[in-house]
């Protein structure tokens, strides 16, 4: 396992206070703090994951963007964990990403989010279509939505998050936290063999680091709302975007399949670019960054 590589992510960043309580969220700031909206580039991982996993995929995107901004979500990588004050709902977390981007005085910016960051993100774009914040006045540039389960009746969950989802997640989260279960979770989602072992373990330690036994339940809980919010506010929020969006997905994923893709892109954003990657499985953007980029670059470009 590289600590080294981990240690040095960390080093990059600095934590800041997000939560009334004092939470404090990891937070890496890459490049000019004075660029443009049109130039900035901020980034939303999934579960269970961290911003480690654009690690790959950060230097392609500073040959487009001045600045790119990603950060650890409440109870993710370098953030703190908490055990009790805080329910890890999606709420929370765009509120959250909300506190981020005013810290670091971003006004509008090219968005990109993955698998639970999707759901975050559609959260977010709930508020900011009808109530943008004055100091977000740019407002997004672009939307890029990858491999996350925006439609659960297109979704095929592993074993381990119905296990988790289950009246017994919360007491038995403890084999959920454990690293052999997370290491079965990314393998079943990933849908392909391509992610190398020393990948998987830089997921697993960021997300098991000072995580309490209850963890793994309560992040894996936002899909509880996912079903109460997809139809009444999430997905009709997606369809009312109006900047440009594209959705990129790795054609091997097992758990956010290819139907969710082209349900959105059927139903929900018919305007929005669907691209497919053959090869590429749910963890994309770490298990190939320079395809994962390629695909993209050319939607910023017109964007």
């Amino acid at each position: 396992m590289s600590d080294a590589d981990l240690a040095a992510w960390r080093a990059r960043g600095r934590r800041i206070p997000v939560t009334p309580h004092g939470h404090q969220a990891f937070v890496i700031d890459d490049g000019d703090q004075a660029a443009a909206p049109g130039e900035t580039a901020v980034l939303i991982h999934g579960f269970p994951e961290s911003s480690y996993s654009y690690r790959g995929a950060l230097p392609l995107l500073r040959d487009r963007f001045a600045r790119v901004v990603c950060f650890d979500l409440i109870g993710y990588g370098f953030s703190d964990k908490p055990a009790k004050d805080y329910t890890y709902s999606m709420f929370e977390q765009a509120d959250i990403v909300l506190r981020v981007l005013r810290d670091a005085s971003v006004t509008g910016c090219h968005w990109v989010s993955h698998d639970m960051g999707d759901s975050v993100t559609t959260e977010l774009l709930a508020r900011l279509n009808h109530n943008s914040p004055a100091w977000f006045a740019d407002g997004l540039q672009s939307l890029t939505l990858t491999n996350g389960n925006m439609a659960l009746k297109y979704a095929k969950l592993r074993a381990g998050q119905k296990f988790l989802l289950s009246r017994l997640g919360n007491r038995l989260s403890r084999m959920g936290n454990s690293t052999r279960s997370l290491t079965k979770q990314i393998h079943s989602a990933q849908g392909n063999d391509k992610l190398t072992d020393e990948q998987v373990a830089d997921m697993t330690s960021a997300f098991t680091t000072a995580a309490p036994s209850s963890l793994a339940a309560d992040l894996i809980g936002y899909l509880h709302e996912r079903r109460r919010f997809e139809q009444i506010r999430w997905l009709p929020a997606l369809r009312d975007v109006r900047v440009p969006v594209q959705i990129c997905w790795g054609a091997d994923d097992r758990v956010s399949p290819v139907p969710v893709a082209q349900y959105i892109k059927r139903e929900i954003k018919p305007d929005a670019k669907l691209t497919v990657i053959d090869g590429l499985g749910h963890f994309l953007q770490l298990q190939d960054p320079q395809r994962w980029y390629t695909a993209l670059a050319p939607f910023w470009e017109r964007a």
